[in-house]
């Protein structure tokens, strides 16, 4: 399993390094200096808006798909007739709910033409996801993370078309990003789709009431989860453009912070995408998750420090070097510091979900979630953009310790002491190396360089990053396959 996961998320680390960076500093970027902080701001707060509500897509299906089909492969025809039915009717309450919610915010008719697009690219973003735990839980990464691409690689083409030549002979508005968005998600679910289906013995789209009832009774708390974790991951935009005079422009400000993160988030989202699986499949046979975990502590969090805190120091010369417009290094050096707190949360609460804990972890959400809220109340007013950052930092890094402790507590995983003792050294020393880096190194794209790869070669040294073991576990156990099969 070890060689399984080490494999597959090389693949796609690289895959995504082709195409995600680009779509999210080339595309996206562009795109909010073209059309100012204020329409982009409005474009955010709406998608964040959608992205809430987004919870009423899936009900928990897709996590709970992934795990059913992991353990048990043989059931993909009848889950899939079924849930591919239901999505579509969920698909129909997503809109019905989404449109009362914009009416109870007071959107006007301009920006509601805007959501109902967005609302769309919701759905179909939804469905491709869940056709992905198919193909994920039938243990086919490589089709998984074409998939993964996809939809980014078509926006590309698109958008990028629209904005550097002048076949269309258009100006440029925030509307035809969306538009291509659009497309590009359509034309990924119907690849995915037809993939889905040539792995079915059978596919009979129907709905067998009993049936449903027992799998989302089962799914709920799977839902539950996924609709307090998107509120207390999308909710600053919402609340910044509808209660601040200014709110469109601080959202714009905001998106221009959160962006980074939200990319390396999606770097970050790789791992669990082939963990839950994985760690499904190992706890359903009893096996001892704790060499699967160090490994991927290794790949996922000692990286995620030396990258958020790097970005932190530098935050204004990297918003100066991205944006145009008017922007706040504060915001962004804040916000990315949560980074961590995330590939924490990717990581523990991913195995907390294989080993079943929803009742922990939605007691967690919900604690989080009111937090979150009650900050930015408190904050927004005050502070503006640089508020939220500071709310969306302190939950992260609040909900990952509580889930990092629960998995240790409920798994019993063993606590190795002498790596604990390298960890606060490492932490030590490298905040040591931050303020000696910053006061030398006066040119910040050098520091920044420097500062990343001294975290990673003093992590290295200290072997809270191990290449010998990466290569015996992509090495050995290839031997130990071949044998067996001999």
């Amino acid at each position: 399993m070890q060689r399984k996961f080490l494999l597959n998320i090389i693949f796609l680390i690289i895959l995504n390094l082709l195409i995600k960076p680009f779509w999210f500093f080339g595309i996206e970027v562009t795109v909010q200096n073209h059309v100012n902080n204020e329409a982009y701001g409005l474009y955010f707060s709406l998608l964040s808006f959608t992205m809430v509500f987004n919870f009423l897509l899936d009900l928990g299906i897709t996590n709970f798909n992934n795990r059913e089909i992991a353990m048990h492969n043989h059931l993909l025809s009848k889950y899939f007739s079924n849930i591919a039915t239901l999505k579509l009717i969920l698909g129909l309450c997503y809109f019905t709910l989404c449109i009362i919610g914009g009416i109870m915010v007071g959107y006007k008719w301009d920006e509601f033409k805007l959501l109902m697009f967005l609302m769309l690219n919701q759905f179909l973003s939804s469905f491709i996801l869940y056709l992905r735990s198919n193909i994920n839980g039938l243990l086919m990464f490589i089709t998984d993370s074409v998939l993964s691409v996809l939809d980014k690689s078509l926006m590309i083409l698109f958008i990028g078309t629209l904005l550097w030549t002048n076949i269309l002979h258009i100006s440029f508005t925030i509307e035809w990003f969306v538009y291509a968005q659009t497309l590009s998600y359509l034309i990924t679910a119907i690849i995915a789709s037809i993939i889905v289906i040539s792995k079915c013995e059978y596919f009979i789209p129907r709905i067998n009431f009993s049936y449903l009832k027992i799998m989302l009774k089962k799914s709920l708390p799977f839902s539950l989860l996924v609709l307090l974790m998107l509120l207390y991951n999308r909710i600053e935009p919402i609340l910044l453009e509808r209660l601040l005079p200014d709110g469109k422009t601080q959202a714009g400000i905001y998106a221009q912070g959160f962006r980074i993160l939200e990319v390396l988030s999606n770097f970050a989202y790789l791992f669990p995408v082939l963990l839950l699986p994985l760690f499904s499949k190992m706890l359903k046979q009893k096996e001892d998750v704790g060499h699967l975990v160090a490994l991927a502590v290794s790949l996922i969090i000692i990286p995620s420090i030396a990258v958020s805190v790097a970005c932190s120091v530098y935050s204004q010369n990297i918003m100066n070097l991205l944006y145009h417009q008017p922007s706040t290094g504060n915001v962004f050096g804040i916000v990315i510091l949560g980074f961590t707190g995330i590939s924490i949360t990717y990581l523990y609460g991913t195995l907390l979900t294989a080993n079943g804990n929803l009742k922990q972890l939605n007691i967690m959400a919900v604690t989080a979630v009111t937090i979150n809220i009650c900050l930015n109340f408190f904050l927004i007013p005050r502070f503006k953009a640089q508020g939220a950052a500071w709310s969306s930092f302190t939950t992260q890094t609040l909900t990952a310790f509580v889930q990092l402790v629960m998995a240790y507590k409920i798994l019993k995983l063993k606590t190795d002491k002498n790596k604990i003792l390298r960890l606060l050294t490492w932490i030590v020393l490298f905040v040591v190396s931050v303020s000696v880096i910053t006061k030398f190194i006066k040119v910040w794209q050098y520091g920044f360089l420097i500062m990343t790869s001294f975290g990673i070669i003093l992590a290295l040294l200290l072997k809270l990053l191990n290449f010998k073991e990466i290569l015996r576990v992509l090495f050995l156990e290839e031997k130990k396959e071949i044998s067996m099969k001999e």
